[in-house]
């Protein structure tokens, strides 16, 4: 051991990691040495020392090992020799204000863009959850952003964005990951909202305009259309009707394999409907042009909560519009066909899904090329495949609350009761949780868990009906002091079995888009 720790001691940028049996033996020797459990995955040689992440109960601690370990980081000190080699080794709560001064010790830790690749967004509602997400995401070639959430999410758990971003982080470190990972802002509706999030470090926006929707556009009258079209922002669209129509009306648009003639009708009413929307999202844009100074950021436009799927023409107004605007997107979200609702498969008729999607996949390549994103894609293998074969790399899954069913699942093992009371909980609340959301379970039909065994417990996290109500009633349930703490305490003392948990969940997303 002396050997390796002198080697990593020495190490300069960028960070060394040892093999995995030196890691394994180091951390067995600093786990004896320091009265904690150090993952071995995290262990690092940094400029000015070893840095490792461990454990005390089910507090996390980080550690450095060295002449001098960790300067400028706050710890507890203590001696340490191995093999007649004198250092000293210092330990720090995982908090706030040491993941700060991790971040500044290894920049791989910092969120970035991802670009183009075939990427991943894993949502974590209690930030417990990425040890599994990596441990998936290593096995298959996709681009990973491990942070991410909405605004909606943040005020339902309690947490703020740099806290969704740090929990991600450590899970990042504990698990040894060094290349690129992202932070998704998810569903931002407000600059200020953007803002905040630019300032905890995001490296990811998708702004949801829904609010500048106008559904009704689609079958308004004439003279209604004639309003619609009047009162539209046309100098920050910067253009005219007459200018809108003679770039995209009467002649042919080359889709590649196809080519399409838009009706002027068609495009006029593409543009009442989400004109404001496009305005609102350039706004956005160019703020965080402004706010991010000089950071590179990707960005994405989403508009998959409307209430009618997006067609064509509508998808060649809006991607026309942002690339004559000058926004640089990564990726955009129809509105697809079929139902996509939380933490459940796909409803509806996969043949249309795949004609529809084949066609937002020609306007993409045309347009871009930018990826198309699916939205509330948690769970929905069924469609991994089509989507696959027809965007190919161009391809960006969003996931969000299938992490937390995946810790009921763990949990229906772990505490029968604890997850049986939170069910019913869940079946009370699920009438006033589920307006915001796009579901269907009826609570009747959610299978009686009182009367089950309890080895048959976790199988209520395949039935359509528990899935969903536990989905949507999650901050109900994280805001609760009866389930709470428990929840919490269950996880982090079973944190290697949640962990092979949430790993299991996402290999069955990520092999059916192939290798």
């Amino acid at each position: 051991m002396r050997d390796v720790i002198r080697q990593l001691i020495g190490t300069g940028q960028p960070p060394s990691a040892p093999s995995a049996d030196d890691a394994a033996r180091l951390g067995r020797l600093l786990s004896e040495r320091l009265g904690l459990q150090v993952y071995p995955r995290s262990i690092v040689g940094a400029p000015d020392g070893i840095l490792f992440l461990g454990s005390r109960g089910e507090a996390k601690c980080l550690g450095g090992v060295g002449a001098e370990p960790a300067p400028g980081l706050d710890g507890t000190e203590q001696a340490l020799d191995v093999d007649g080699l004198r250092l000293r080794a210092k330990t720090a709560p995982a908090d706030g204000r040491g993941a700060d001064w991790l971040r500044r010790a290894l920049p791989h830790l910092e969120a970035r863009p991802l670009g183009l690749a075939r990427s991943a967004g894993f949502g974590d509602r209690l930030g417990l959850a990425t040890a599994g997400h990596i441990r998936s995401v290593r096995k298959f070639r996709m681009a990973p952003i491990f942070a991410q959430q909405s605004v909606r999410e943040n005020e339902r758990t309690g947490r703020s964005p740099r806290e969704v971003l740090d929990d991600a982080m450590w899970g990042v470190f504990q698990e040894g990951w060094t290349a690129n990972w992202g932070a998704d802002a998810d569903h931002l509706k407000t600059v200020a909202h953007a803002e905040a999030f630019a300032a905890a470090g995001y490296s990811f926006f998708t702004v949801d305009p829904g609010e500048h929707v106008d559904n009704a556009a689609g079958a308004a009258t004439p003279a209604a259309l004639a309003r619609a079209l009047q009162g539209l922002p046309w100098s920050e669209l910067e253009t005219t009707r007459s200018g809108l129509e003679r770039s995209l009306c009467g002649r042919p648009l080359d889709l590649g394999d196809v080519q399409v003639r838009l009706a002027p009708e068609e495009i006029l009413r593409a543009a009442a409907k989400y004109g404001r929307a496009v305005a609102h999202t350039v706004r956005l844009y160019r703020r965080l042009l402004e706010v991010m100074g000089g950071r590179g950021f990707d960005f994405e436009m989403s508009v998959d909560e409307t209430d009618s799927p997006t067609s064509l023409a509508e998808h060649i107004y809006i991607a026309s519009e942002l690339r004559r605007l000058n926004v640089s997107w990564v990726s955009l979200a129809p509105r697809y066909t079929g139902t996509f609702e939380k933490g459940v498969d796909f409803i509806g008729d996969l043949a249309d899904f795949e004609t529809s999607f084949a066609g937002h996949t020609a306007v993409a390549r045309a347009y871009g090329p930018y990826k198309l994103s699916l939205h509330s894609g948690s769970d929905k293998f069924s469609v991994y495949p089509i989507a696959a074969r027809l965007a190919g790399d161009r391809v960006h899954l969003k996931t969000a609350g299938t992490s937390y069913l995946e810790a009921l699942r763990a949990l229906a093992t772990l505490d029968p009761a604890l997850f049986r009371a939170i069910l019913a909980f869940a079946i009370e609340r699920y009438p006033t949780d589920r307006a915001s959301y796009h579901v269907s379970a009826e609570t009747g039909r959610v299978p009686d868990a009182a009367g089950m065994r309890e080895g048959a417990l976790a199988a209520l996290m395949d039935d359509f009906h528990a899935r969903e109500v536990l989905h949507v009633t999650f901050g109900s349930v994280i805001n609760d002091r009866r389930f709470r703490a428990p929840l919490f305490d269950a996880l982090r003392r079973n944190e290697e079995q949640y962990t092979r948990t949430v790993e299991a969940h996402f290999d069955r997303h990520l092999r059916l888009f192939g290798e």
